[in-house]
């Protein structure tokens, strides 16, 4: 079995070190660099390690910043966020970054190992708590543009009209339609989209990226 080359990136030296002898210690893994910021990474990490772990709460440029830059930089380099809380935030900014995984800081030696391993051979490592996190974000993400993909061409025509500032009156010249067709149309959009605002129906389409 090829060994897997891992650097890290941990601010407090106690857990640095605690994590470099884990992985130098065990079989088939390889620490390929420990640093205490991601300053200090980017500038003396040379080569491409198989794996990063990578603590979210770093000084100076935060690890979910970062992440973007390391996967610049190392293009077949899988990053895996270390945090002690998951906060959907950061969650977020990582996975959007480039991290492939999201661990938990209390996490097992065994199954770190068995999550590096997890994210060298392509998958994506998450403890429970972010996979949480992480399904909370779809659902929401979701769950406007299912709803929006529910107007029809008129409607969202309309939505984009009074996003806009148009009146009902005229949105209704705009469209060469009856201001009452215009009021229709406005109650559809709301039971479609389970809102009893045109603020919270402009919203939902906007966060669906029906609307520029």
């Amino acid at each position: 079995m090829d060994t897997i080359r891992v650097a890290l990136i941990e601010d407090d030296s106690a857990t640095r070190e605690g994590l470099r002898m884990l992985i130098d210690g065990a079989d088939g893994f390889q620490c390929a660099g420990a640093f205490s910021s991601a300053e200090e990474g980017l500038r003396r990490l040379r080569s491409s390690p198989d794996v990063l772990l990578l603590d979210v709460g770093l000084p100076g440029m935060s690890g979910a910043e970062c992440a973007s830059l390391f996967s610049e930089r190392f293009p077949g380099m899988q990053i895996v966020m270390l945090t002690v809380v998951a906060d959907r935030r950061h969650v977020f900014l990582s996975i959007c970054n480039g991290a492939c995984g999201y661990l938990l800081k209390n996490i097992s030696s065994d199954r770190l190992l068995e999550s590096i391993r997890h994210a060298h051979q392509g998958g994506s490592p998450m403890s429970p708590e972010v996979a949480s996190q992480i399904l909370t974000l779809f659902r929401k993400t979701m769950a406007p543009i299912e709803a929006v993909a529910k107007l029809t061409p008129q409607e969202t025509k309309l939505l984009g009209l009074i996003a806009q500032g148009y009146s009902y009156l005229n949105a209704a010249g705009q469209m060469g339609i009856a201001v009452n067709t215009v009021r229709n149309h406005i109650r559809s959009i709301y039971e479609k989209l389970h809102v009893h605002t045109k603020s919270e129906a402009v919203s939902k389409a906007l966060r669906a990226g029906l609307l520029d």
